[in-house]
């Protein structure tokens, strides 16, 4: 069935969002681990995809923010967009022995458990606090458009259970995936989306970010949200957003990718910077529009009209 005009604006944010993600992650990966400072002496402000780095990209290359994603995504489609956390496994399993260009050392450990045990859920930990699971989210998010708040978080817990079993991983992980459709239903109010923000720190304090600016954020999901969060809401471009999160330096392209994933959805495709996605990988521009608009159309629930988020 063909999508109506209503759902094309969904798949159009969905897909902003997609580029958004990979956007961020190649522009974070050039200064992923340096300080603020450092940024400040080797580029001023950074904000141009040029590659090189720690792990020394190819203008326009993507990490494993992007990579991981695409793994997910395959996962839910090949399940007809059920988010199943064996697939999942096995989807994330097969990326690592595609060898990576980079893999978190939680991510790595427990896929490496789950070979030996077949067991696709790592054991909870209080030590996996990363930022794994949330940076790879997006699909899920766009999978389970529609569903009632509950259902997306059982997806939601499907998905990061396999390397992340914490409580503090879950929440950001939904928090990010409820902030995503609720842009992609139409709400860009920034007050609005502070208030669903608002409710991870009601649930758990220790995201308070009030009294700190956060630069030069660690891997622990407390620290990347932190620095999402500041830059997200206290900018009104989808180029600002990206350009503030990734000079705060750190896990730079991590934090630029989540934050480009809810940039793109906010201001969607038109407000892509032009020399950005031109200076993004042809193969990971085309593989993220391609799953965007894939997991729009299996999601089920976006073929019945107007009405679909009532």
């Amino acid at each position: 069935m063909e999508f109506d005009q209503s759902s094309r604006h969904i798949e159009d944010r969905a897909v902003a969002a997609y580029l958004g993600l990979a956007i961020g992650d190649a522009l974070g990966a050039t200064v992923e681990f340096l300080t603020p400072n450092e940024i400040r002496y080797h580029h001023e402000v950074h904000k141009d995809i040029v590659g090189g780095g720690w792990l020394k990209l190819k203008r326009g290359s993507v990490t494993d923010d992007t990579t991981m994603a695409l793994a997910l995504g395959n996962a839910i489609l090949a399940r007809e967009g059920r988010v199943e956390a064996d697939a999942v496994a096995r989807a994330l399993d097969d990326w690592m022995r595609g060898k990576p260009v980079d893999i978190g050392n939680t991510v790595r450990r427990n896929l490496i458990a789950f070979r030996h045990s077949g067991i696709p859920k790592a054991q909870p930990s209080e030590h996996d606090a990363g930022n794994g699971a949330a940076m790879r989210v997006l699909p899920a998010a766009l999978a389970t458009v529609g569903l009632t708040e509950m259902e997306t978080a059982c997806a939601v817990r499907a998905q990061g259970h396999v390397t992340h079993n914490n409580a503090l991983s879950d929440a950001a992980s939904l928090t990010l995936c409820l902030l995503v459709q609720d842009m992609l239903g139409g709400i860009t109010d920034r007050e609005m989306l502070k208030d669903r923000a608002q409710g991870l720190i009601h649930a758990h304090p220790v995201f308070d970010d009030r009294n700190k600016r956060r630069d030069n954020p660690s891997g622990y999901i407390v620290e990347t949200m932190q620095a999402v969060f500041q830059a997200y809401f206290g900018t009104d471009s989808f180029e600002d957003c990206l350009v503030d999160v990734v000079n705060r330096g750190g896990d730079a392209d991590t934090t630029g990718a989540i934050a480009g994933m809810l940039a793109g959805a906010r201001y969607g495709l038109s407000a892509i910077p032009p020399r950005w996605l031109k200076a993004l990988d042809p193969k990971a521009r085309e593989a993220c529009e391609t799953q965007a608009r894939a997991l729009m159309r299996t999601n089920a629930r976006l073929r019945v009209g107007p009405t679909m988020l009532s």
